[in-house]
């Protein structure tokens, strides 16, 4: 349900570095808002040198960008929660300050997303909404 996009900037996170991460990320939303944890996708991406810029000039330090699609439905508190979570993580992670670690959670209501072919519950609803996943889907699944 939640997928978050991370994307590096002048620097490369190692595959070990990346499985953190993503542990991290899934296990703060996890956390934080009471999903399963197999609703969470991390993707990464880094950006070539020159290819990132601040106000108009070449970003030269390390950065690290974050950008959550998650279902609308969660309090600022349980969002603000997951976010601080996510960064106190990824600054211990990547090596880098907090200050070069930027976060963007986007609402999308349950209505406008298709996951596992239908689509997707309120939050809240999500153990009736897995109970009606096949079988074979639900096995294939990390818990």
């Amino acid at each position: 349900m939640p997928t978050y996009t991370v994307t590096v900037a002048n620097f490369a996170l190692s595959p070990q570095q990346k499985s953190q991460m993503a542990e991290a990320i899934t296990t703060a939303h996890n956390t934080q808002s009471g999903a399963p944890r197999f609703f969470a996708q991390v993707l990464f991406f880094s950006t070539h040198q020159g290819d990132h810029f601040v106000g108009g000039s070449v970003n030269k330090a390390p950065q690290v960008y974050v950008h959550g699609l998650v279902r609308q439905g969660r309090s600022n508190d349980i969002k603000q929660a997951l976010m601080n979570q996510m960064l106190e993580e990824i600054v211990r992670i990547a090596g880098i300050t907090a200050e070069d670690v930027w976060i963007y959670l986007q609402d999308i209501p349950e209505t406008q997303m298709i996951e596992f072919g239908r689509f997707l519950p309120a939050p809240g609803d999500e153990a009736e909404w897995e109970r009606e996943m096949t079988p074979e889907k639900r096995s294939r699944l990390p818990n």
